[in-house]
């Protein structure tokens, strides 16, 4: 998805007082906030008010291998923060470095949820097999999109930052990526314990 607004360099504020971009990326992400606030409020209330919603017995859910894909998001989050560090203190070399770390554990993450669908399918769990499994692949399926997304935003960062284009003047881009890439780590840290633990 292409939100050319939110990559404007701009640093000039609004009447807010916060600059163009990071204005837009805050206004994006709150029809996020919404998106996925509806679909968790939704699994709550029919969870706690359907006597169809099944819950799998925890043994099917993987659990210790989503808590590790958890650690590895939480680490990501820690490693975009070391990059923004980086490249305000004028060191374009560590911004590379926590750059690429941030998209090492984006896709460990992915590569970790191409292992979980499929050997969740082979137990039972499908989309179609129940209240449960239609929520748990649509609102994880769209989580991935969203990582999916913040990769290729970073990825840009990341090209941009090995030709040189940033410096502590210019670092808003790598700012509104970081914005990006929290919340979708947010969003994850919220459906971990409602899919996996409770």
């Amino acid at each position: 998805m292409s939100i050319p607004w939110i990559l404007d360099p701009s640093d000039e504020p609004t009447s807010t007082g916060v600059s163009h971009g990071k204005l837009g990326m805050w206004v994006f992400l709150a029809s996020e906030v919404m998106l996925f606030g509806s679909l968790i409020s939704s699994y709550i209330v029919l969870r706690l008010g359907s006597p169809l919603f099944i819950i799998p017995p925890h043994e099917m859910l993987s659990i210790p291998v989503a808590a590790g894909n958890t650690f590895v998001l939480i680490v990501s989050s820690v490693t975009m923060v070391m990059a923004l560090a980086s490249i305000q203190q004028d060191d374009r070399r560590g911004m590379i470095l926590y750059l690429a770390l941030t998209i090492l554990c984006g896709l460990i993450f992915l590569g970790v949820k191409t292992y979980e669908y499929p050997h969740k399918w082979h137990l039972g769990i499908t989309i179609s097999s129940g209240l449960f499994g239609s929520f748990y692949y649509t609102m994880t399926g769209l989580h991935g999109l969203h990582v999916l997304g913040g990769l290729g935003f970073n990825l840009y960062i990341l090209i941009q930052g090995i030709r040189g284009k940033w410096s502590s003047r210019r670092c808003e881009r790598v700012e509104y990526a970081g914005i990006y890439w929290h919340f979708v780590d947010l969003v994850w840290v919220v459906l971990f314990p409602l899919l996996y633990l409770l």
